[in-house]
C-alpha cells in the first residue's frame, strides 16, 4: 500500500468558463508544479483521473439534468431550458465539451475514493474536486456536477462505510449537506462565513438535519473579518467533537482556500496560517477513528497566485509530513511571475506586512446599512398606520 496518491491531469484546465471567470483551474497546475520544483511529489505516487459514468453521476444528478448538461456542452440546448437548470448563468456560463470536464472532476474524486477504499492508499488527494454547490438538477456557485456527494454516494453503494464529509470552503457546502440531510450515515460539518453575506446564503446552525439524519448535519458559519486564532478555535473544537460523536469510517474533507484575506469573493481576514491546520487536524482525526484513511479535495480559492499553490501544497505536505516552511522555490516563482498579474509570494507564510487593510469593509458597511433598513422600514410603515388609527 503506498501512504498517499496524488490525483493529476492536465485535462483539468478543461473545466473552464471564461477568460476572465473567477474560477480557474490553472490554480491546480501551479500547485502541481509548486510541489515538483520542491521535489515533494514523485511520479510514482501520481495517478490518473477517469471519467465518471453517467451511471455514477446519477447517484446524485437527475439524468434529464446529465443530458441538458451533454446538450449545452454541444450547442444544442435552449436558453430558456438551460436556465432551468442553473446553466447559461453569470455564475455557470456554458462552455464547449462541458460534461465531459465536469464529468472527469467528478472521476478524479471517485478514483482518489477506490485507491483509499481498497487499500491502494491510506490517502488520496484531488485538487481538480470539491464542487460542493451542485445540486440534484441543477448547477450552482460554478459548480456543474458535485462530485463530493458523487463519491460519497459511491462509498456507501460500494463499500457501505460511514463518511464523515468536512467542508472548510468560505462559501457554505450546501449541496453536499442538502444531498444527506435525512441521512444517519453521513455526517457533514461546514465551516463557513456566514450567509448574512456571502452565498449561498445557507448554513446556519439551526440546519441539523431532517428524519433520520436529523443531528447529523453540523454548521459553524462564522462573521466577516474572523482571523486566524478565532477561526482555528472554532475549527479545532467542532471538528473534534463532532469526530467523536460520529466515529467515521472514512472522512472526505473538502478544502477550498478562499477564507484567506486576499481572496476576492469572502470576507474572512485569516492568513496561511489556518491552511497548516486544517489538514493537519483532518490526518490526527482519520488517524484516530479511520485507520488512516483520508480523501481530499479542492474546492473554492480565487486567489490563484498568491495563495491557492501555497495552501493546496500544504495538503499534500502534510500527508508526506513535510515541512511548509521558510522560502517557497525559486524555480517555481521564476517561472510563474511572468504570466502573475501581482508580486508572488516568497515565502510559506504571510508576514504581517502583507496584511494592510480589513478586507472588503466597505462591502459589508453596506449590506449591513441595507439589512438594516429592510429590518426598519415595516417598523415606519406599522407607525404610519398606528397614527392613522387613532
Amino acid at each position: 500500500m503506498k501512504e498517499n496518491i496524488f490525483i493529476y491531469s492536465p485535462l483539468f484546465q478543461q473545466y473552464k468558463f471564461s477568460q476572465d471567470h473567477p474560477f480557474n483551474q490553472l490554480r491546480v497546475e501551479l500547485t502541481y508544479d509548486l510541489l515538483k520544483k520542491m521535489n515533494a511529489l514523485s511520479d510514482d505516487e501520481l495517478a490518473a483521473p477517469r471519467m465518471a459514468t453517467d451511471e455514477e453521476l446519477a447517484l446524485v444528478h437527475d439524468k434529464k439534468y446529465i443530458e441538458a448538461v451533454k446538450k449545452a456542452g454541444a450547442g444544442e440546448l435552449d436558453q430558456k431550458e438551460a436556465m432551468n437548470y442553473g446553466i447559461g448563468t453569470e455564475d455557470t456560463p456554458i462552455f464547449p465539451g462541458m460534461h465531459d470536464a465536469a464529468a472527469l472532476l467528478v472521476g478524479g474524486t471517485l478514483a482518489a475514493v477506490e485507491h483509499v477504499m481498497e487499500g491502494k492508499s491510506k490517502r488520496a488527494l484531488n485538487l481538480g474536486g470539491g464542487l460542493h454547490h451542485g445540486f440534484r438538477g441543477k448547477a450552482s456557485g460554478f459548480c456543474i456536477y458535485n462530485d463530493s456527494s458523487v463519491a460519497i454516494k459511491y462509498i456507501q453503494k460500494k463499500y457501505q462505510a460511514k463518511v464523515l464529509y468536512i467542508d472548510t470552503d468560505a462559501h457554505h457546502g450546501d449541496g453536499v449537506q442538502w444531498t444527506f440531510y435525512d441521512d444517519p450515515s453521513v455526517c457533514t460539518l461546514s465551516i463557513h462565513e456566514t450567509g448574512r453575506y456571502l452565498f449561498p446564503g445557507t448554513g446556519n446552525v439551526t440546519e441539523r438535519g431532517a428524519g433520520q439524519g436529523y443531528g447529523y448535519s453540523f454548521n459553524i458559519p462564522l462573521d466577516a473579518f474572523t482571523e486566524d486564532e478565532s477561526w482555528m478555535d472554532a475549527y479545532r473544537q467542532s471538528i473534534r467533537e463532532v469526530a467523536a460523536f460520529f466515529k467515521p469510517d472514512v472522512i472526505l474533507t473538502q478544502n477550498g482556500a478562499d477564507a484567506h484575506f486576499y481572496d476576492p469573493l469572502t470576507h474572512f481576514a485569516t492568513t496561511t496560517a489556518i491552511f497548516k491546520e486544517i489538514p493537519k487536524l483532518a490526518q490526527e482525526i482519520a488517524d484516530e477513528y479511520c485507520g488512516g484513511k483520508w480523501i481530499a479535495v479542492g474546492g473554492g480559492g480565487y486567489d490563484i497566485w498568491r495563495v491557492v499553490p501555497r495552501a493546496w501544497a500544504m495538503i499534500w505536505l502534510q500527508m508526506k509530513n513535510l515541512p511548509a516552511e521558510g522560502n517557497l522555490p525559486p524555480e517555481w516563482i521564476e517561472h510563474w511571475q511572468s504570466k502573475a498579474p501581482v508580486t508572488l509570494p516568497s515565502f510559506w507564510h504571510d508576514s504581517k506586512d502583507d496584511y494592510k487593510a480589513i478586507p472588503r469593509k466597505l462591502e459589508i458597511e453596506e449590506k449591513n446599512a441595507q439589512t438594516t433598513a429592510k429590518a426598519l422600514f415595516p417598523i415606519r410603515q406599522n407607525k404610519a398606520k398606528d397614527r392613522h388609527s387613532l
